[in-house]
């Protein structure tokens, strides 16, 4: 009964059956988040929902199993029971039947190989992160001036790649940061020297590449450039990367990852930097092509000059024949107008002025009379003392103003009346 108690008082709480399946799952998920299992296929059933369901069991033991309709790529051969095979997937729990399953991800049949399927996983799950995006990658520098090599300093490799850069670039600079390049650990190597040629320091120059190469071998030998962890360094680094990893036919992890896939490192050296006599083929063609183009361009310029010349000199030609004309036509219009003839003209022009001027005051005085005797006729037929003289008479006030109206004159006012011969003065009453 003491026990008891003790237990008792040492629980704090009470769990549900969800709350305790929930844990456990949780406990599986993490312990078991990625494994790899072999056995046989029984119970296989393919639900109209897409999703599959089958037990995976062997002599002692047994597991349920469930494929998720969007989890896997269709595969060639249809699964059945009594199939063998190879799974790898994720241990968790049906909470609803609290019965735990592996969660399928990779299924092929027995003997394929583990490596092969670990580097299927590792490829799917870094693909579904988008380390493979092709809108992620990285233009290369076209005329990089500073590279970084990791990879081992003693292989073939690297001595293939050199004797191809020298000969292509040899302006440029190469840093070669040691590395294993296979074996245990080899990975982590690679992925610390990616790193320090990525972060730029005091100690080192910025870098415009980095290659991350080694020759060929079997999928063991080139495994380390499979690892996560030199996948993830690439895709951080700062600086575009080439993978350039065993032969044409051998493709590795860090070739999805990288910014360029070169299929050998000798052909890493002849796609990262531009020859150097194709270079010059091409200098010396733009050298040519320039020196066409600028010869075009002064005998184009000298054909304008040409041409600008003859339209020049016949402008030039008009305006004189124009001017020539024009002075000819000023000097028949001097000769036209000497001084001689013009001082003879004007003598001549003079002289009969004279004359009439001498002939004209007589003439002038009597025509100037016969006006005036007609003149004095029409002022006597027409003027007051002829209109006097017929009957008519003048009245004027006694300033006298002329009065023409009856209403220019009052009672009592003093007013003189002219007739033919005198005049008279009178009142109005």
């Amino acid at each position: 009964m003491q026990l008891a108690s003790d237990l008792f008082q040492q629980t704090s709480k009470v769990l549900t059956v969800s709350e305790l399946t929930r844990s456990i799952r949780g406990t599986l998920e993490t312990k078991f988040s990625g494994v790899w299992v072999q056995g046989e296929i029984s119970n296989y059933k393919l639900h109209s929902s897409g999703h599959q369901y089958f037990t995976l069991k062997d002599q002692r033991a047994q597991i349920a199993c469930v494929i998720w309709r969007d989890t896997m790529a269709p595969l060639r051969q249809a699964l059945a029971d009594g199939a063998q095979v190879q799974v790898y997937g994720m241990v968790t729990v049906f909470e609803a039947r609290g019965q735990y399953q592996l969660n399928v991800q990779i299924l092929q049949p027995r003997g394929l190989g583990l490596l092969q399927a670990k580097f299927e996983a590792l490829k799917r799950k870094l693909e579904a992160e988008g380390l493979f995006a092709p809108e992620r990658k990285r233009p290369l520098p076209k005329f990089p001036r500073r590279i970084g090599l990791v990879t081992s300093p003693s292989g073939a490799a690297i001595r293939d790649m050199l004797n191809v850069l020298r000969r292509r670039a040899p302006w440029l600079q190469i840093l070669i940061n040691p590395v294993r390049v296979q074996g245990t650990g080899a990975a982590q190597e690679i992925a610390v020297a990616i790193r320090e040629l990525a972060v730029p320091n005091e100690a080192l120059a910025p870098l415009d590449l980095i290659v991350v190469t080694r020759g060929g071998g079997s999928i063991e030998d080139l495994w380390e450039f499979n690892e996560e962890i030199v996948a993830r360094a690439i895709f951080h680094s700062a600086v575009p990367i080439v993978s350039a990893v065993g032969h044409e036919i051998d493709f590795t992890i860090s070739d999805f990852v990288a910014d360029l896939r070169a299929p050998t490192p000798s052909a890493a050296a002849e796609l990262i930097v531009p020859d150097v006599i194709d270079l010059q083929r091409q200098i010396d063609g733009c050298t040519r092509a320039l020196a066409r183009q600028l010869l075009n361009r002064v005998r184009d310029a000298q054909q304008r000059l040409d041409h600008a010349r003859e339209t020049l000199q016949r402008c030039l030609a008009h305006k004189l024949d124009s001017h020539k004309r024009g002075l000819l036509h000023i000097m028949r219009a001097l000769q036209a107008r000497s001084p001689t003839r013009e001082l003879t003209m004007r003598r001549n022009r003079f002289a009969d002025l004279h004359r009439r001027l001498l002939a004209c005051p007589g003439r002038l005085l009597e025509n100037a009379r016969h006006r005036f005797q007609r003149m004095e006729g029409i002022v006597r037929v027409l003027g007051p003392d002829a209109t006097l003289r017929r009957g008519y008479s003048i009245t004027m006030n006694d300033r006298g103003k002329i009065i023409r109206t009856i209403t220019a004159v009052r009672p009592k006012m003093k007013i003189r009346t002219r007739v033919n011969d005198g005049e008279f003065g009178s009142e109005i009453l």
